[in-house]
């Protein structure tokens, strides 16, 4: 007996067998089992997804002499005769070699007799969409009311060339790809039924090339056993395969994240002399990275229920992409994919597309890591404790002999009260150095208005005499144009005036360098105090934070431990 392929030999021959067509299956067993079965059907979809397959199964199950059913048994002669494509009542026609309008002639001409030995006459029409436009008008009567004797099956791989009128006389199924892991499964039982000796990536390898046909890749398992023979090694299935873009994808993206520039241009140049195609390889290399992101902001599992790309990757694969996730952080990732997906429209049109990915990879390895926020955050924390160690004291402004000068606050309570009192709608206060009605009126805002209380915290207290409350600030204080913005002041007054009692209006001062402080500021302490802040707002882990939050605000910088 001549030796059969195996996608001749475990061609489906029920129902049960088909792959990964659930929802034709479905409908075509009710059908049958209900007695509903339609004149016509259109099947439609990629190379290899059992169209033609399931056609047959269905002429069985028609004609089979324990039938109608929706089991065939194949053992009766009219299954064994549609099995083996002699069958008299059961037609396979192809469309390419008989798409004229003569052949369709004839084909109406003997729908008009009744089956020799079955239920039904039964025509499979393969690549109907190769018909000729007259050929396709002449089925049209046909195939609309055909005698009750007659079941039309079409099928198609570009149902878009099929004219709508012929569309609108069929019942359409659609058929799918295959998933890798449905092809991989398949070709596990074959290889145990046949007594081949096989790994589980070898078979994902196999089933990934099919490229979503079952057909082929049955036909490729053939060609790897001719090639290996019964015991099959993964080296043997990747040598024939050519699948050293699999493996030479994960080697880049190790060294990108690795930012071993020399590395990738090394990787790349392997690509380019294995034969591999540079636009291919940058789409593998593209979906790899967008498998690596969801693997990172997902554990496993979920990722490969969120993302059907994912649940056709072998398990060896995954723990890889497990494993390189772990050692880099999302915000790296994503920056990777910025790079290689701003450089897709260059890659797609350039004639030279080996170039402009060395470039994009070189740059991607070269780019500087991103700190993750909680430890930017922790780093700015430490900054601050180690700024805020020398600048422990609280001053406060005196005027003596004219001038200003800073004196501790702690020795400045103490001293130099005035007979002055301000009755306010919160209580009545005595004007003092320490100015505390500046600072219970700030305590006010701050409950009220927050952000507001944050910006004119540094401000100096000057004079509140005739409903006029006077702050100073120095020149170049970095919320000092926010602050005196038409908004910000009708606020602040409105806030000011629910706090005294009346209405009040406010005059924002200028102060030079040197003459102010929080409780105010002067001399040399508190200039040393607005010399840290401004460090403090140079320092790079700064600068990182507001590169990565676009459109943030520094709305403060406080001294750890100093009083507000």
């Amino acid at each position: 007996m001549e030796y059969l392929v195996l996608a001749r030999k475990w061609r489906p021959q029920i129902f049960e067998d088909v792959v990964g067509q659930d929802h034709v299956v479905k409908t075509l067993r009710n059908a049958v089992k209900l007695d509903r079965v339609a004149h016509a059907y259109i099947f439609s979809g990629p190379r290899g997804t059992g169209k033609t397959s399931v056609a047959r199964i269905l002429a069985k199950s028609l004609n089979c002499e324990k039938g109608p059913t929706e089991v065939p048994c194949n053992q009766c002669a009219n299954c064994r005769e549609i099995t083996e494509g002699v069958s008299l009542d059961v037609r396979e026609i192809d469309g390419a070699s008989n798409r004229g309008i003569d052949e369709i002639r004839e084909l109406r001409e003997n729908i008009k007799f009744s089956p020799v030995s079955s239920r039904y006459k039964i025509y499979i029409i393969d690549e109907v969409h190769m018909l000729t436009t007259p050929a396709f008008n002449a089925l049209l009567k046909t195939l609309e009311e055909p005698p009750p004797h007659v079941v039309f099956v079409f099928a198609t791989t570009e149902i878009y060339k099929v004219p709508a009128t012929i569309l609108s006389r069929c019942q359409h199924f659609d058929f799918k790809r295959i998933s890798v892991r449905q092809i991989a499964d398949n070709l596990g039982h074959i290889s145990k039924e046949e007594g081949i000796s096989i790994s589980d990536a070898g078979l994902s390898w196999i089933a990934r090339e099919g490229e979503g046909s079952l057909r082929d890749a049955q036909s490729i398992f053939d060609q790897v056993i001719a090639y290996a023979g019964t015991d099959i090694k993964d080296g043997d299935v990747e040598e024939l395969l050519d699948l050293k873009d699999r493996r030479l994808i994960f080697e880049l993206s190790g060294a990108v994240l690795e930012r071993d520039g020399g590395a990738c241009l090394k990787i790349i140049d392997e690509a380019y002399y294995s034969g591999v195609d540079i636009k291919h390889f940058y789409q593998m290399f593209l979906g790899h990275l967008m498998n690596l992101l969801t693997v990172k902001i997902t554990d496993g599992d979920s990722a490969r229920e969120g993302r059907l790309v994912l649940s056709d990757l072998p398990d060896h694969e995954m723990a890889d992409l497990k494993k390189m996730a772990q050692g880099a952080s999302r915000d790296t990732i994503q920056r990777l994919l910025d790079i290689l997906m701003e450089e897709e429209n260059d890659i797609r049109r350039s004639m030279e597309p080996r170039i402009n990915l060395e470039y994009a990879v070189v740059k991607m390895a070269y780019l500087e890591p991103l700190i993750p926020v909680d430890e930017i955050i922790s780093r700015m924390e430490g900054l601050e404790t180690r700024l805020a160690g020398s600048d422990r004291q609280d001053f406060a402004v005196t005027r003596q002999g004219g001038a200003d000068q800073a004196v501790d606050t702690g020795t400045a309570r103490q001293e130099a009260r005035t007979d002055q009192t301000v009755n306010t709608g919160t209580g009545t206060y005595e004007r003092a150095a320490d100015d505390s009605l500046w600072q219970d009126l700030k305590g006010f805002i701050k409950e009220k208005n927050p952000p507001l209380s944050s910006k004119i915290n540094s401000g100096k207290f000057l004079s509140y005499e005739g409903d006029c409350l006077k702050i100073g600030f120095p020149k170049d204080y970095i919320f000092l144009d926010d602050i005196r913005s038409t908004s910000q002041m009708d606020i602040l007054a409105q806030m000011a005036g629910e706090f005294l009692g009346k209405k009040t209006t406010i005059d924002i001062k200028l102060l030079e360098k040197g003459t102010h402080n929080s409780g105010g500021t002067a001399s040399g302490a508190t200039g040393a105090i607005n010399n840290t802040k401004n460090e403090a707002l140079q320092h790079p882990l700064v600068q990182k934070v507001m590169d990565v939050f676009k459109g943030a605000e520094i709305l403060d910088v406080r001294i750890n431990g100093s009083r507000r």
